[in-house]
């Protein structure tokens, strides 16, 4: 059984390994290069790297038996385009749900980056922007003094980041996800007042981030996840024992 596995997310490495460990054939597609890196090299796994549009991952499923999305829930453009891609090509298709997570008391739940920014504007004190490079946009109407963006070490990161003419002094460019320990840290060496997230659920380090923000007196601002449908990884691997 071909099965193609569209991740560059924890829960999405971990799935084409369970996948490839019953015998079937998985072409795992990530979007950057350090994607590749991070997915490594498994028996029974093929890594494509590279950005694609729906015509192209139509062409990449056709013949496969099972189109298994398990990218970011924040990802509503990628899932959208996958799932057009998937009908065209006839292939089955499921969504990887990672679960919300719990969300301490006093979060400010907000719906865009854009409302974050606007909430922040007339409030004192420095954020620590853990939205990813994508969103510095919505932050420009801030003073990029105050503004400490977690990135990604690659050149795209930083680079988001210079256009956003935040001072370098201030951009945290690490892997995540981190230790409740790290998030700590970096609050305090930053004296951090407001840190602004996504629910990244257990897999992306959120509860580690909730627990670092309580213990520092940090407000915590959570971007609302987009409403979606999908399965549990068990559930999916059911299927695919099915078809193996």
């Amino acid at each position: 059984m071909k099965a193609v596995v569209f991740a560059g997310t924890t829960e999405g490495r971990e799935f084409s390994h369970a996948l490839a460990a019953l015998g079937a054939a998985v072409t795992v597609c990530v979007a950057t290069d350090l994607g590749a890196e991070e997915q490594g090299q498994a028996a029974g796994i093929t890594v494509h790297a590279g950005r694609m549009d729906s015509e192209e991952m139509t062409t990449l499923l056709r013949g496969a038996a099972l189109c298994i999305d398990a990218t970011h829930p924040y990802a509503t453009e990628a899932t959208r385009n996958i799932c057009a891609a998937a009908e065209a090509a006839g292939v089955e298709y499921h969504r990887l749900l990672r679960p919300a997570s719990a969300l301490p008391a006093g979060s400010v739940v907000l719906q865009t980056a854009e409302q974050a920014a606007a909430y922040l504007a007339d409030k004192a004190g420095n954020v620590l922007l853990a939205t990813g490079a994508k969103e510095l946009p919505a932050f420009a109407a801030l003073d990029p003094a105050r503004l400490y963006p977690r990135v990604l070490p690659t050149l795209a990161g930083i680079s988001a980041c210079e256009k956003a003419h935040i001072p370098h002094r201030n951009i945290v460019a690490l892997q995540g996800p981190f230790t409740m320990e790290l998030n700590t840290a970096l609050m305090r060496q930053f004296a951090i007042a407001y840190m602004v997230t996504k629910d990244g659920g257990a897999a992306g380090g959120f509860a580690e981030k909730a627990a670092a923000a309580v213990a520092c007196g940090v407000r915590l601002i959570v971007l609302r996840r987009p409403d979606e449908a999908g399965e549990t990884a068990e559930t999916i691997l059911q299927r695919c024992r099915e078809l193996v």
